[in-house]
């Protein structure tokens, strides 16, 4: 089975989640850093599609929605997994999910994911540290980056292709 990682990570967070499912997931993967990379590939090469993001200011990359907007129906038809990376926890977690990604995506997804995320303040840059500071307090990197959630998520990715 092959399948294809497309994600935007801003300051590392979400490209070490990216890494962790990579080590774990088996087939072959092709993995797109959306911010970064101008990789070009068919979706119609995968069986499987992963995307995943990171929230900031509440939003979901711009990026991560235009690849939606312009795949919506392709996705539709591929085994997909959805995941965010986010500082929130509880339901505050999951309305970002919500609002990151499209209803229609979500019940046709097979596996979705809320990884935790990480304060990488010495990644950031002026506005975004002193945000952080007044929002969050935090003036220090800072990880709750969630492992087993990674592992769970690859775990049914995993399941799946060995149903098929």
């Amino acid at each position: 089975m092959k399948t294809l990682i497309v994600y935007c990570s801003s300051h590392g967070t979400t490209e070490k989640a990216v890494g962790l499912i990579c080590e774990t997931l088996e087939g072959e993967v092709l993995t797109v850093d959306l911010k970064r990379e101008k990789t070009m590939f068919d979706l119609r090469n995968f069986d499987a599609v992963i995307i995943g993001g990171s929230i900031h200011a509440g939003q979901i990359q711009r990026r991560i929605k235009q690849f939606i907007k312009q795949n919506h129906d392709e996705l539709m038809e591929k085994e997909l997994g959805l995941f965010l990376c986010c500082m929130r926890g509880g339901e505050l977690a999951i309305e970002q999910f919500n609002h990151a990604f499209p209803q229609e995506l979500r019940k046709n997804s097979v596996a979705m994911g809320l990884f935790g995320g990480e304060f990488l303040v010495s990644k950031m840059n002026f506005f975004e540290r002193q945000v952080v500071k007044k929002v969050d307090n935090i003036t220090a990197d800072q990880s709750m980056l969630d492992i087993e959630a990674i592992m769970e998520f690859t775990s049914k990715l995993n399941n799946l292709k060995t149903m098929v």
